[in-house]
């Protein structure tokens, strides 16, 4: 409970206030304080008034603004027979002044044993101090709770993130810039459900226990149901679900659900994430391009009042986007180190990749050997250690995936390895990336004239995906081989490739008409429209390593 010395003596000296407090006859914890306004709503209703209209002084004999509120106790003085505190509730401050001969003896004695972090109520009237600020003269105080630890010194200053992680509870009400991350997350939600229910989708649960995890390619985590005496996992995704309710004639449906991925932690990645699925039947992937970016737009609008964000030192205006295929995409990011000029015929064959992974690698190692040494006397664009690492980077990674195309690993799945190296993380203005290769895409439909690609898109904005899209695969057969392709890349290793769910296939044969879907990670979409650079500061209880395990290495951020 404590973790110091220190606290356990602050505990001890505000429990001897608590005590205090209650010889004064007031309830250690009372259940209930009877108030007329939020803070938020005195200052809305009251933040511009003159002082001639709020009385002036709380000499003035006219009528008062009477109001009683609540609130946290974030500053607090006394000097003799009069103090000056500032309360906090609903993310917004407001000072109070309490007189002796206001709130009696007794009254002041109470404000004299409180402390930062105490919850108060106050009844009195509203009046300007001689600076203008609007204060309210109590004349009744009533004691609601008492902190019994410190508040923390400089909190917002962030001098331990991970603290802000670990204590939530406190990260809200010491610094309210987090506190408005949560009601921008909040708004986010309402928006998705405004703009879907008004395009008739209707809003829908699936399990989140299943028999087969299945809908993405992830480590599940597993559970074993006693009653049943059966393994169940936790979803990786629930699409398999929404594709029977569309099956079932509802055909147009979304819900906001929890995943659970057995993986790392990271900037962008917890185990525990908010997703947005939808499928809209008689649309395939062009349709849902189109309602993305205008989704992104509306959400942005909504929650902002602006589609244009700062994230991570670049303006981005959510209501301009590009389209690229895949290979498209690749050749526009290739690296101009390699000094090898990257053509669509080369993502074509094994053969033509072969070549010109190999001519980018010995370009690569080429002038990496210029800079293993670095040394005055060459040319000074070859001296940069940035560029050292980088080249050295690459030569690597070229090695790495030339060694894999020549020891069979399929095309599809090394154009979709060159694309996550080179192109996903310089993809900063919103971004449509479509025609995935088949093997990454086991869920998805085959474009009509070319069976190795399949109608996907993704959609990249910040230098990350944010949302995953399909024509999806209706033909019961073919998504029968999909699978059994999926189960041989298992029986291989991969243990995160696709489980057999043959209950899903039996759904397809009673006839999926054509259907898009898709999925869109609330948690990156709300670290956009925040300026949020980690995903830890989006959700509100972030997955953390136990503190006593803790390594030095772990990510704060």
């Amino acid at each position: 409970m404590f973790d110091s010395e220190f606290e356990r003596n602050l505990f001890a000296l505000r429990q001897e206030k608590l005590e205090a407090i209650t010889q004064l006859g007031q309830s250690a914890y009372p259940n209930q304080f009877q108030f007329s306004h939020t803070i938020p709503e005195v200052r809305a209703e009251w933040g511009e008034t003159p002082a001639e209209e709020l009385n002036g002084t709380p000499e003035d004999p006219r009528p008062h603004v009477n109001v009683a509120i609540a609130g946290r106790i974030m500053a607090i003085r006394a000097q003799g027979k009069a103090g000056f505190a500032t309360l906090q509730q609903g993310g917004e401050r407001l000072q109070i002044y309490v007189r002796q001969d206001a709130v009696g003896e007794q009254g002041y004695a109470l404000y004299k044993l409180l402390d930062m972090g105490d919850h108060i109520g106050v009844t009195g009237f509203l009046f300007r101090t001689r600076t203008g600020e609007l204060t309210i003269h109590v004349e009744k105080l009533t004691f609601l709770a008492k902190a019994m630890l410190a508040l923390p010194e400089k909190y917002h200053g962030l001098a331990d993130v991970e603290l802000r992680y670990r204590q939530r509870y406190v990260d809200l009400f010491a610094n309210l810039d987090a506190r408005e991350v949560f009601v921008k997350r909040a708004k986010v939600l309402q928006s998705i459900r405004k703009f879907f229910d008004a395009r008739g989708y209707l809003e829908v649960e699936t399990p989140m226990m299943q028999p087969i995890a299945g809908g993405a390619a992830a480590r599940p985590f597993k559970t074993h149901h006693n009653a049943l005496d059966a393994d169940l996992f936790l979803r990786i995704a629930p699409e398999l679900y929404l594709k029977r309710l569309v099956v079932g004639g509802l055909d147009r449906v979304y819900e906001i659900n929890r995943n659970f991925r057995n993986e790392g932690v990271s900037t962008q990645h917890n185990p525990e994430f908010t997703m947005l699925e939808f499928y809209q039947a008689y649309a395939n992937y062009h349709d849902l391009m189109q309602l993305t970016e205008e989704l992104i737009a509306f959400a942005a609008q909504e929650v902002n009042g602006t589609t244009v964000v700062e994230f991570n030192g670049h303006t981005i205006d959510l209501a301009k986007w590009e389209r690229l295929s895949m290979i498209d995409a690749i050749v526009k990011y290739w690296p101009h180190e390699f000094g090898v000029i990257a053509r669509s015929h080369h993502f074509e064959s094994v053969d033509e990749l072969n070549k010109l992974l190999y001519a980018s690698s010995l370009v690569c190692e080429d002038n990496y050997s210029l800079v293993t040494v670095p040394s005055t006397e060459l040319n000074s664009e070859f001296v940069d250690l940035n560029r050292h690492a980088k080249l050295r980077a690459l030569y690597q990674f070229m090695q790495a995936v030339l060694k894999d195309s020549k020891n069979g690993v399929p095309l599809g799945k090394t154009v979709y390895r060159i694309f996550e190296e080179f192109v996903e993380p310089n993809i900063v203005q919103p971004t449509i990336i479509y025609d995935y290769p088949t093997e990454v895409s086991p869920l998805s439909k085959a474009k009509p004239n070319d069976p190795t690609h399949v109608e996907r898109f993704e959609f990249f904005i910040g230098g990350f995906e944010v949302g995953n899209a399909f024509s999806e695969l209706n033909d019961p057969v073919e998504q029968k081989k999909r699978f059994e392709d999926q189960l041989a890349q298992r029986a291989g290793g991969d243990d995160e490739a696709h489980q057999m769910d043959e209950d899903y296939v039996r759904a397809l044969a009673y006839g999926l008409p054509p259907t898009g879907g898709e999925g869109i990670g609330i948690d990156r979409l709300t670290m956009l429209l925040t300026g949020s650079r980690s995903i830890r500061d989006v959700i509100l209880f972030p997955l953390m390593r136990p503190e006593h395990t803790k390594s030095g290495n772990e990510e704060a951020s």
